[in-house]
């Protein structure tokens, strides 16, 4: 009973966790702080729900048990800080930390999580710190989680995420929504938040889930509120445009017992058409805003492809190469490389796509990337050298950190293996 208890309560801190340390952090005007008070919320239910029962509402009761504690600690510093003549300088400092309306009305977010990711922007981090600190605070991600999104070893994730929040307090960077003016230089790092947090929905990197769906819905959240907060920017719409596409796909990516589905695989008439029509107005307003296509963008024209569709065989494989040639350019990556190579295999013929993962296996980044065998394992499959694939699909299989996805490549390869079995290469 306790350990069901405790999956529920893991299950609703999941949830609960980014929407309560925003709050909070618009309370105690200090990140850190507020993970702090989270925390002590979440030991609160573990200590009192195996014994009293899960709440009815319990979301709303970690969010009063920690506000509680926040309003207690907020009277504790006040208490520390009393003095005689206290009183003259605490109504000046209520009067300097009162409303300012004319301030209010620049105010354009109105959402606490999205205040959250651009007080975790800050310019006075730098970006890979801002970009860990929010996955952590706002997208509720494991350390682990992070150095595996990262492609980076857990020391240097948690590194990250404790000097971000360090620095932040150092720096007393107030918790508050930055002018328009200050709002571009920030938004690369936003940009690479919100999408890192959706493609951690969209394809789990550890855990018995392959899809965390509450995950993609918050960056979509956040990020069509950015575009309806910056409309004249392209690559604000070219992301929109990417997630709602990719999203569409999300009931079609799991079978009846939340097995891994894959692209090509995929039942197209549970894709989410609604989802799909909004993505592709959004790369529309995207494109027709002009300029060179950026790296969202070019993503949605590729994710776009494979929506225009009617069948997996009708995908203008020649065209997503194209795409990835042009997003080589501006973005080059290994792991664009290896997406391109992909492309390169379905577009060309697997020999072309293996000779360009072939070039990717000294790269020191995929060294512990499951996709790089895996692909490889893929290409060899349709190759018929079926002793080379289940060597690939097995190594694979053991550098992933999701379960499900874990069984899908070990099943690729047993069948590969019974094809040797059987004669084959």
């Amino acid at each position: 009973m306790a350990a069901d208890t405790h999956r529920v309560i893991e299950t609703v801190w999941r949830m609960e966790a980014p929407r309560l340390i925003a709050s909070l952090a618009r309370i105690v005007r200090d990140v850190g702080t507020a993970e702090e008070l989270a925390q002590d919320a979440l030991v609160a239910a573990l200590e009192q729900w195996p014994e009293s029962g899960v709440p009815d509402k319990p979301g709303a009761w970690l969010m009063g048990t920690a506000k509680h504690r926040a309003f207690d600690l907020l009277r504790r510093r006040k208490r520390l800080d009393r003095k005689h003549e206290e009183l003259g300088r605490e109504l000046e400092i209520q009067q300097a930390a009162a409303p300012d309306l004319d301030a209010g009305l620049d105010d354009h977010i109105g959402d606490d999580m999205l205040r959250l990711v651009f007080t975790a922007c800050h310019p006075v981090l730098p970006t890979e710190a801002r970009v860990a600190l929010t996955l952590r605070v706002l997208g509720g991600l494991s350390t682990e989680e992070i150095a595996r999104a990262f492609l980076i070893g857990v020391p240097t994730a948690a590194q990250r995420i404790v000097r971000a929040k360090r620095t932040l307090a150092e720096a007393r960077v107030p918790y508050e929504v930055p002018s328009r003016d200050e709002l571009p230089a920030r938004l690369a790092s936003v940009l690479e938040v919100i999408y890192l947090i959706f493609n951690e929905g969209y394809a789990a990197t550890a855990g018995e889930d392959w899809v965390r769906p509450g995950l993609c819905e918050d960056a979509l959240r956040l990020g069509r509120i950015l575009a309806g907060l910056l409309p004249a920017e392209s690559e604000v719409h070219g992301l929109v445009a990417l997630m709602e596409i990719q999203a569409s796909r999300l009931r079609a990516r799991t079978g009846p017992d939340g097995q891994p589905v894959l692209l090509l695989d995929q039942d197209r008439g549970r894709w989410d058409h609604l989802l799909i029509s909004r993505g592709l107005a959004a790369l529309d307003r995207a494109e027709r805003l002009g300029g060179a296509l950026g790296t969202y963008t070019l993503q949605a024209e590729i994710a776009a492809c494979h929506a225009r569709a009617p069948t997996a065989g009708d995908t203008d494989w020649e065209r997503i190469a194209t795409l990835y040639d042009a997003l080589a350019q501006i973005a080059p990556s290994p792991v664009v490389e290896l997406n391109r190579a992909v492309a390169v295999g379905m577009a060309f013929g697997p020999a072309a796509g293996l000779e360009l993962v072939d070039a990717l296996r000294a790269e020191p980044s995929l060294r512990s990337y499951h996709l790089l065998p895996s692909v490889r394992g893929d290409l060899l499959r349709k190759l018929g050298r079926f002793a080379e694939a289940s060597a690939e699909f097995e190594r694979a299989a053991g550098l992933t950190q999701n379960a499900r996805e874990r069984a899908l490549l070990v099943e690729r390869a047993a069948v590969c293996a019974r094809r040797v079995q059987l004669g084959g290469a």
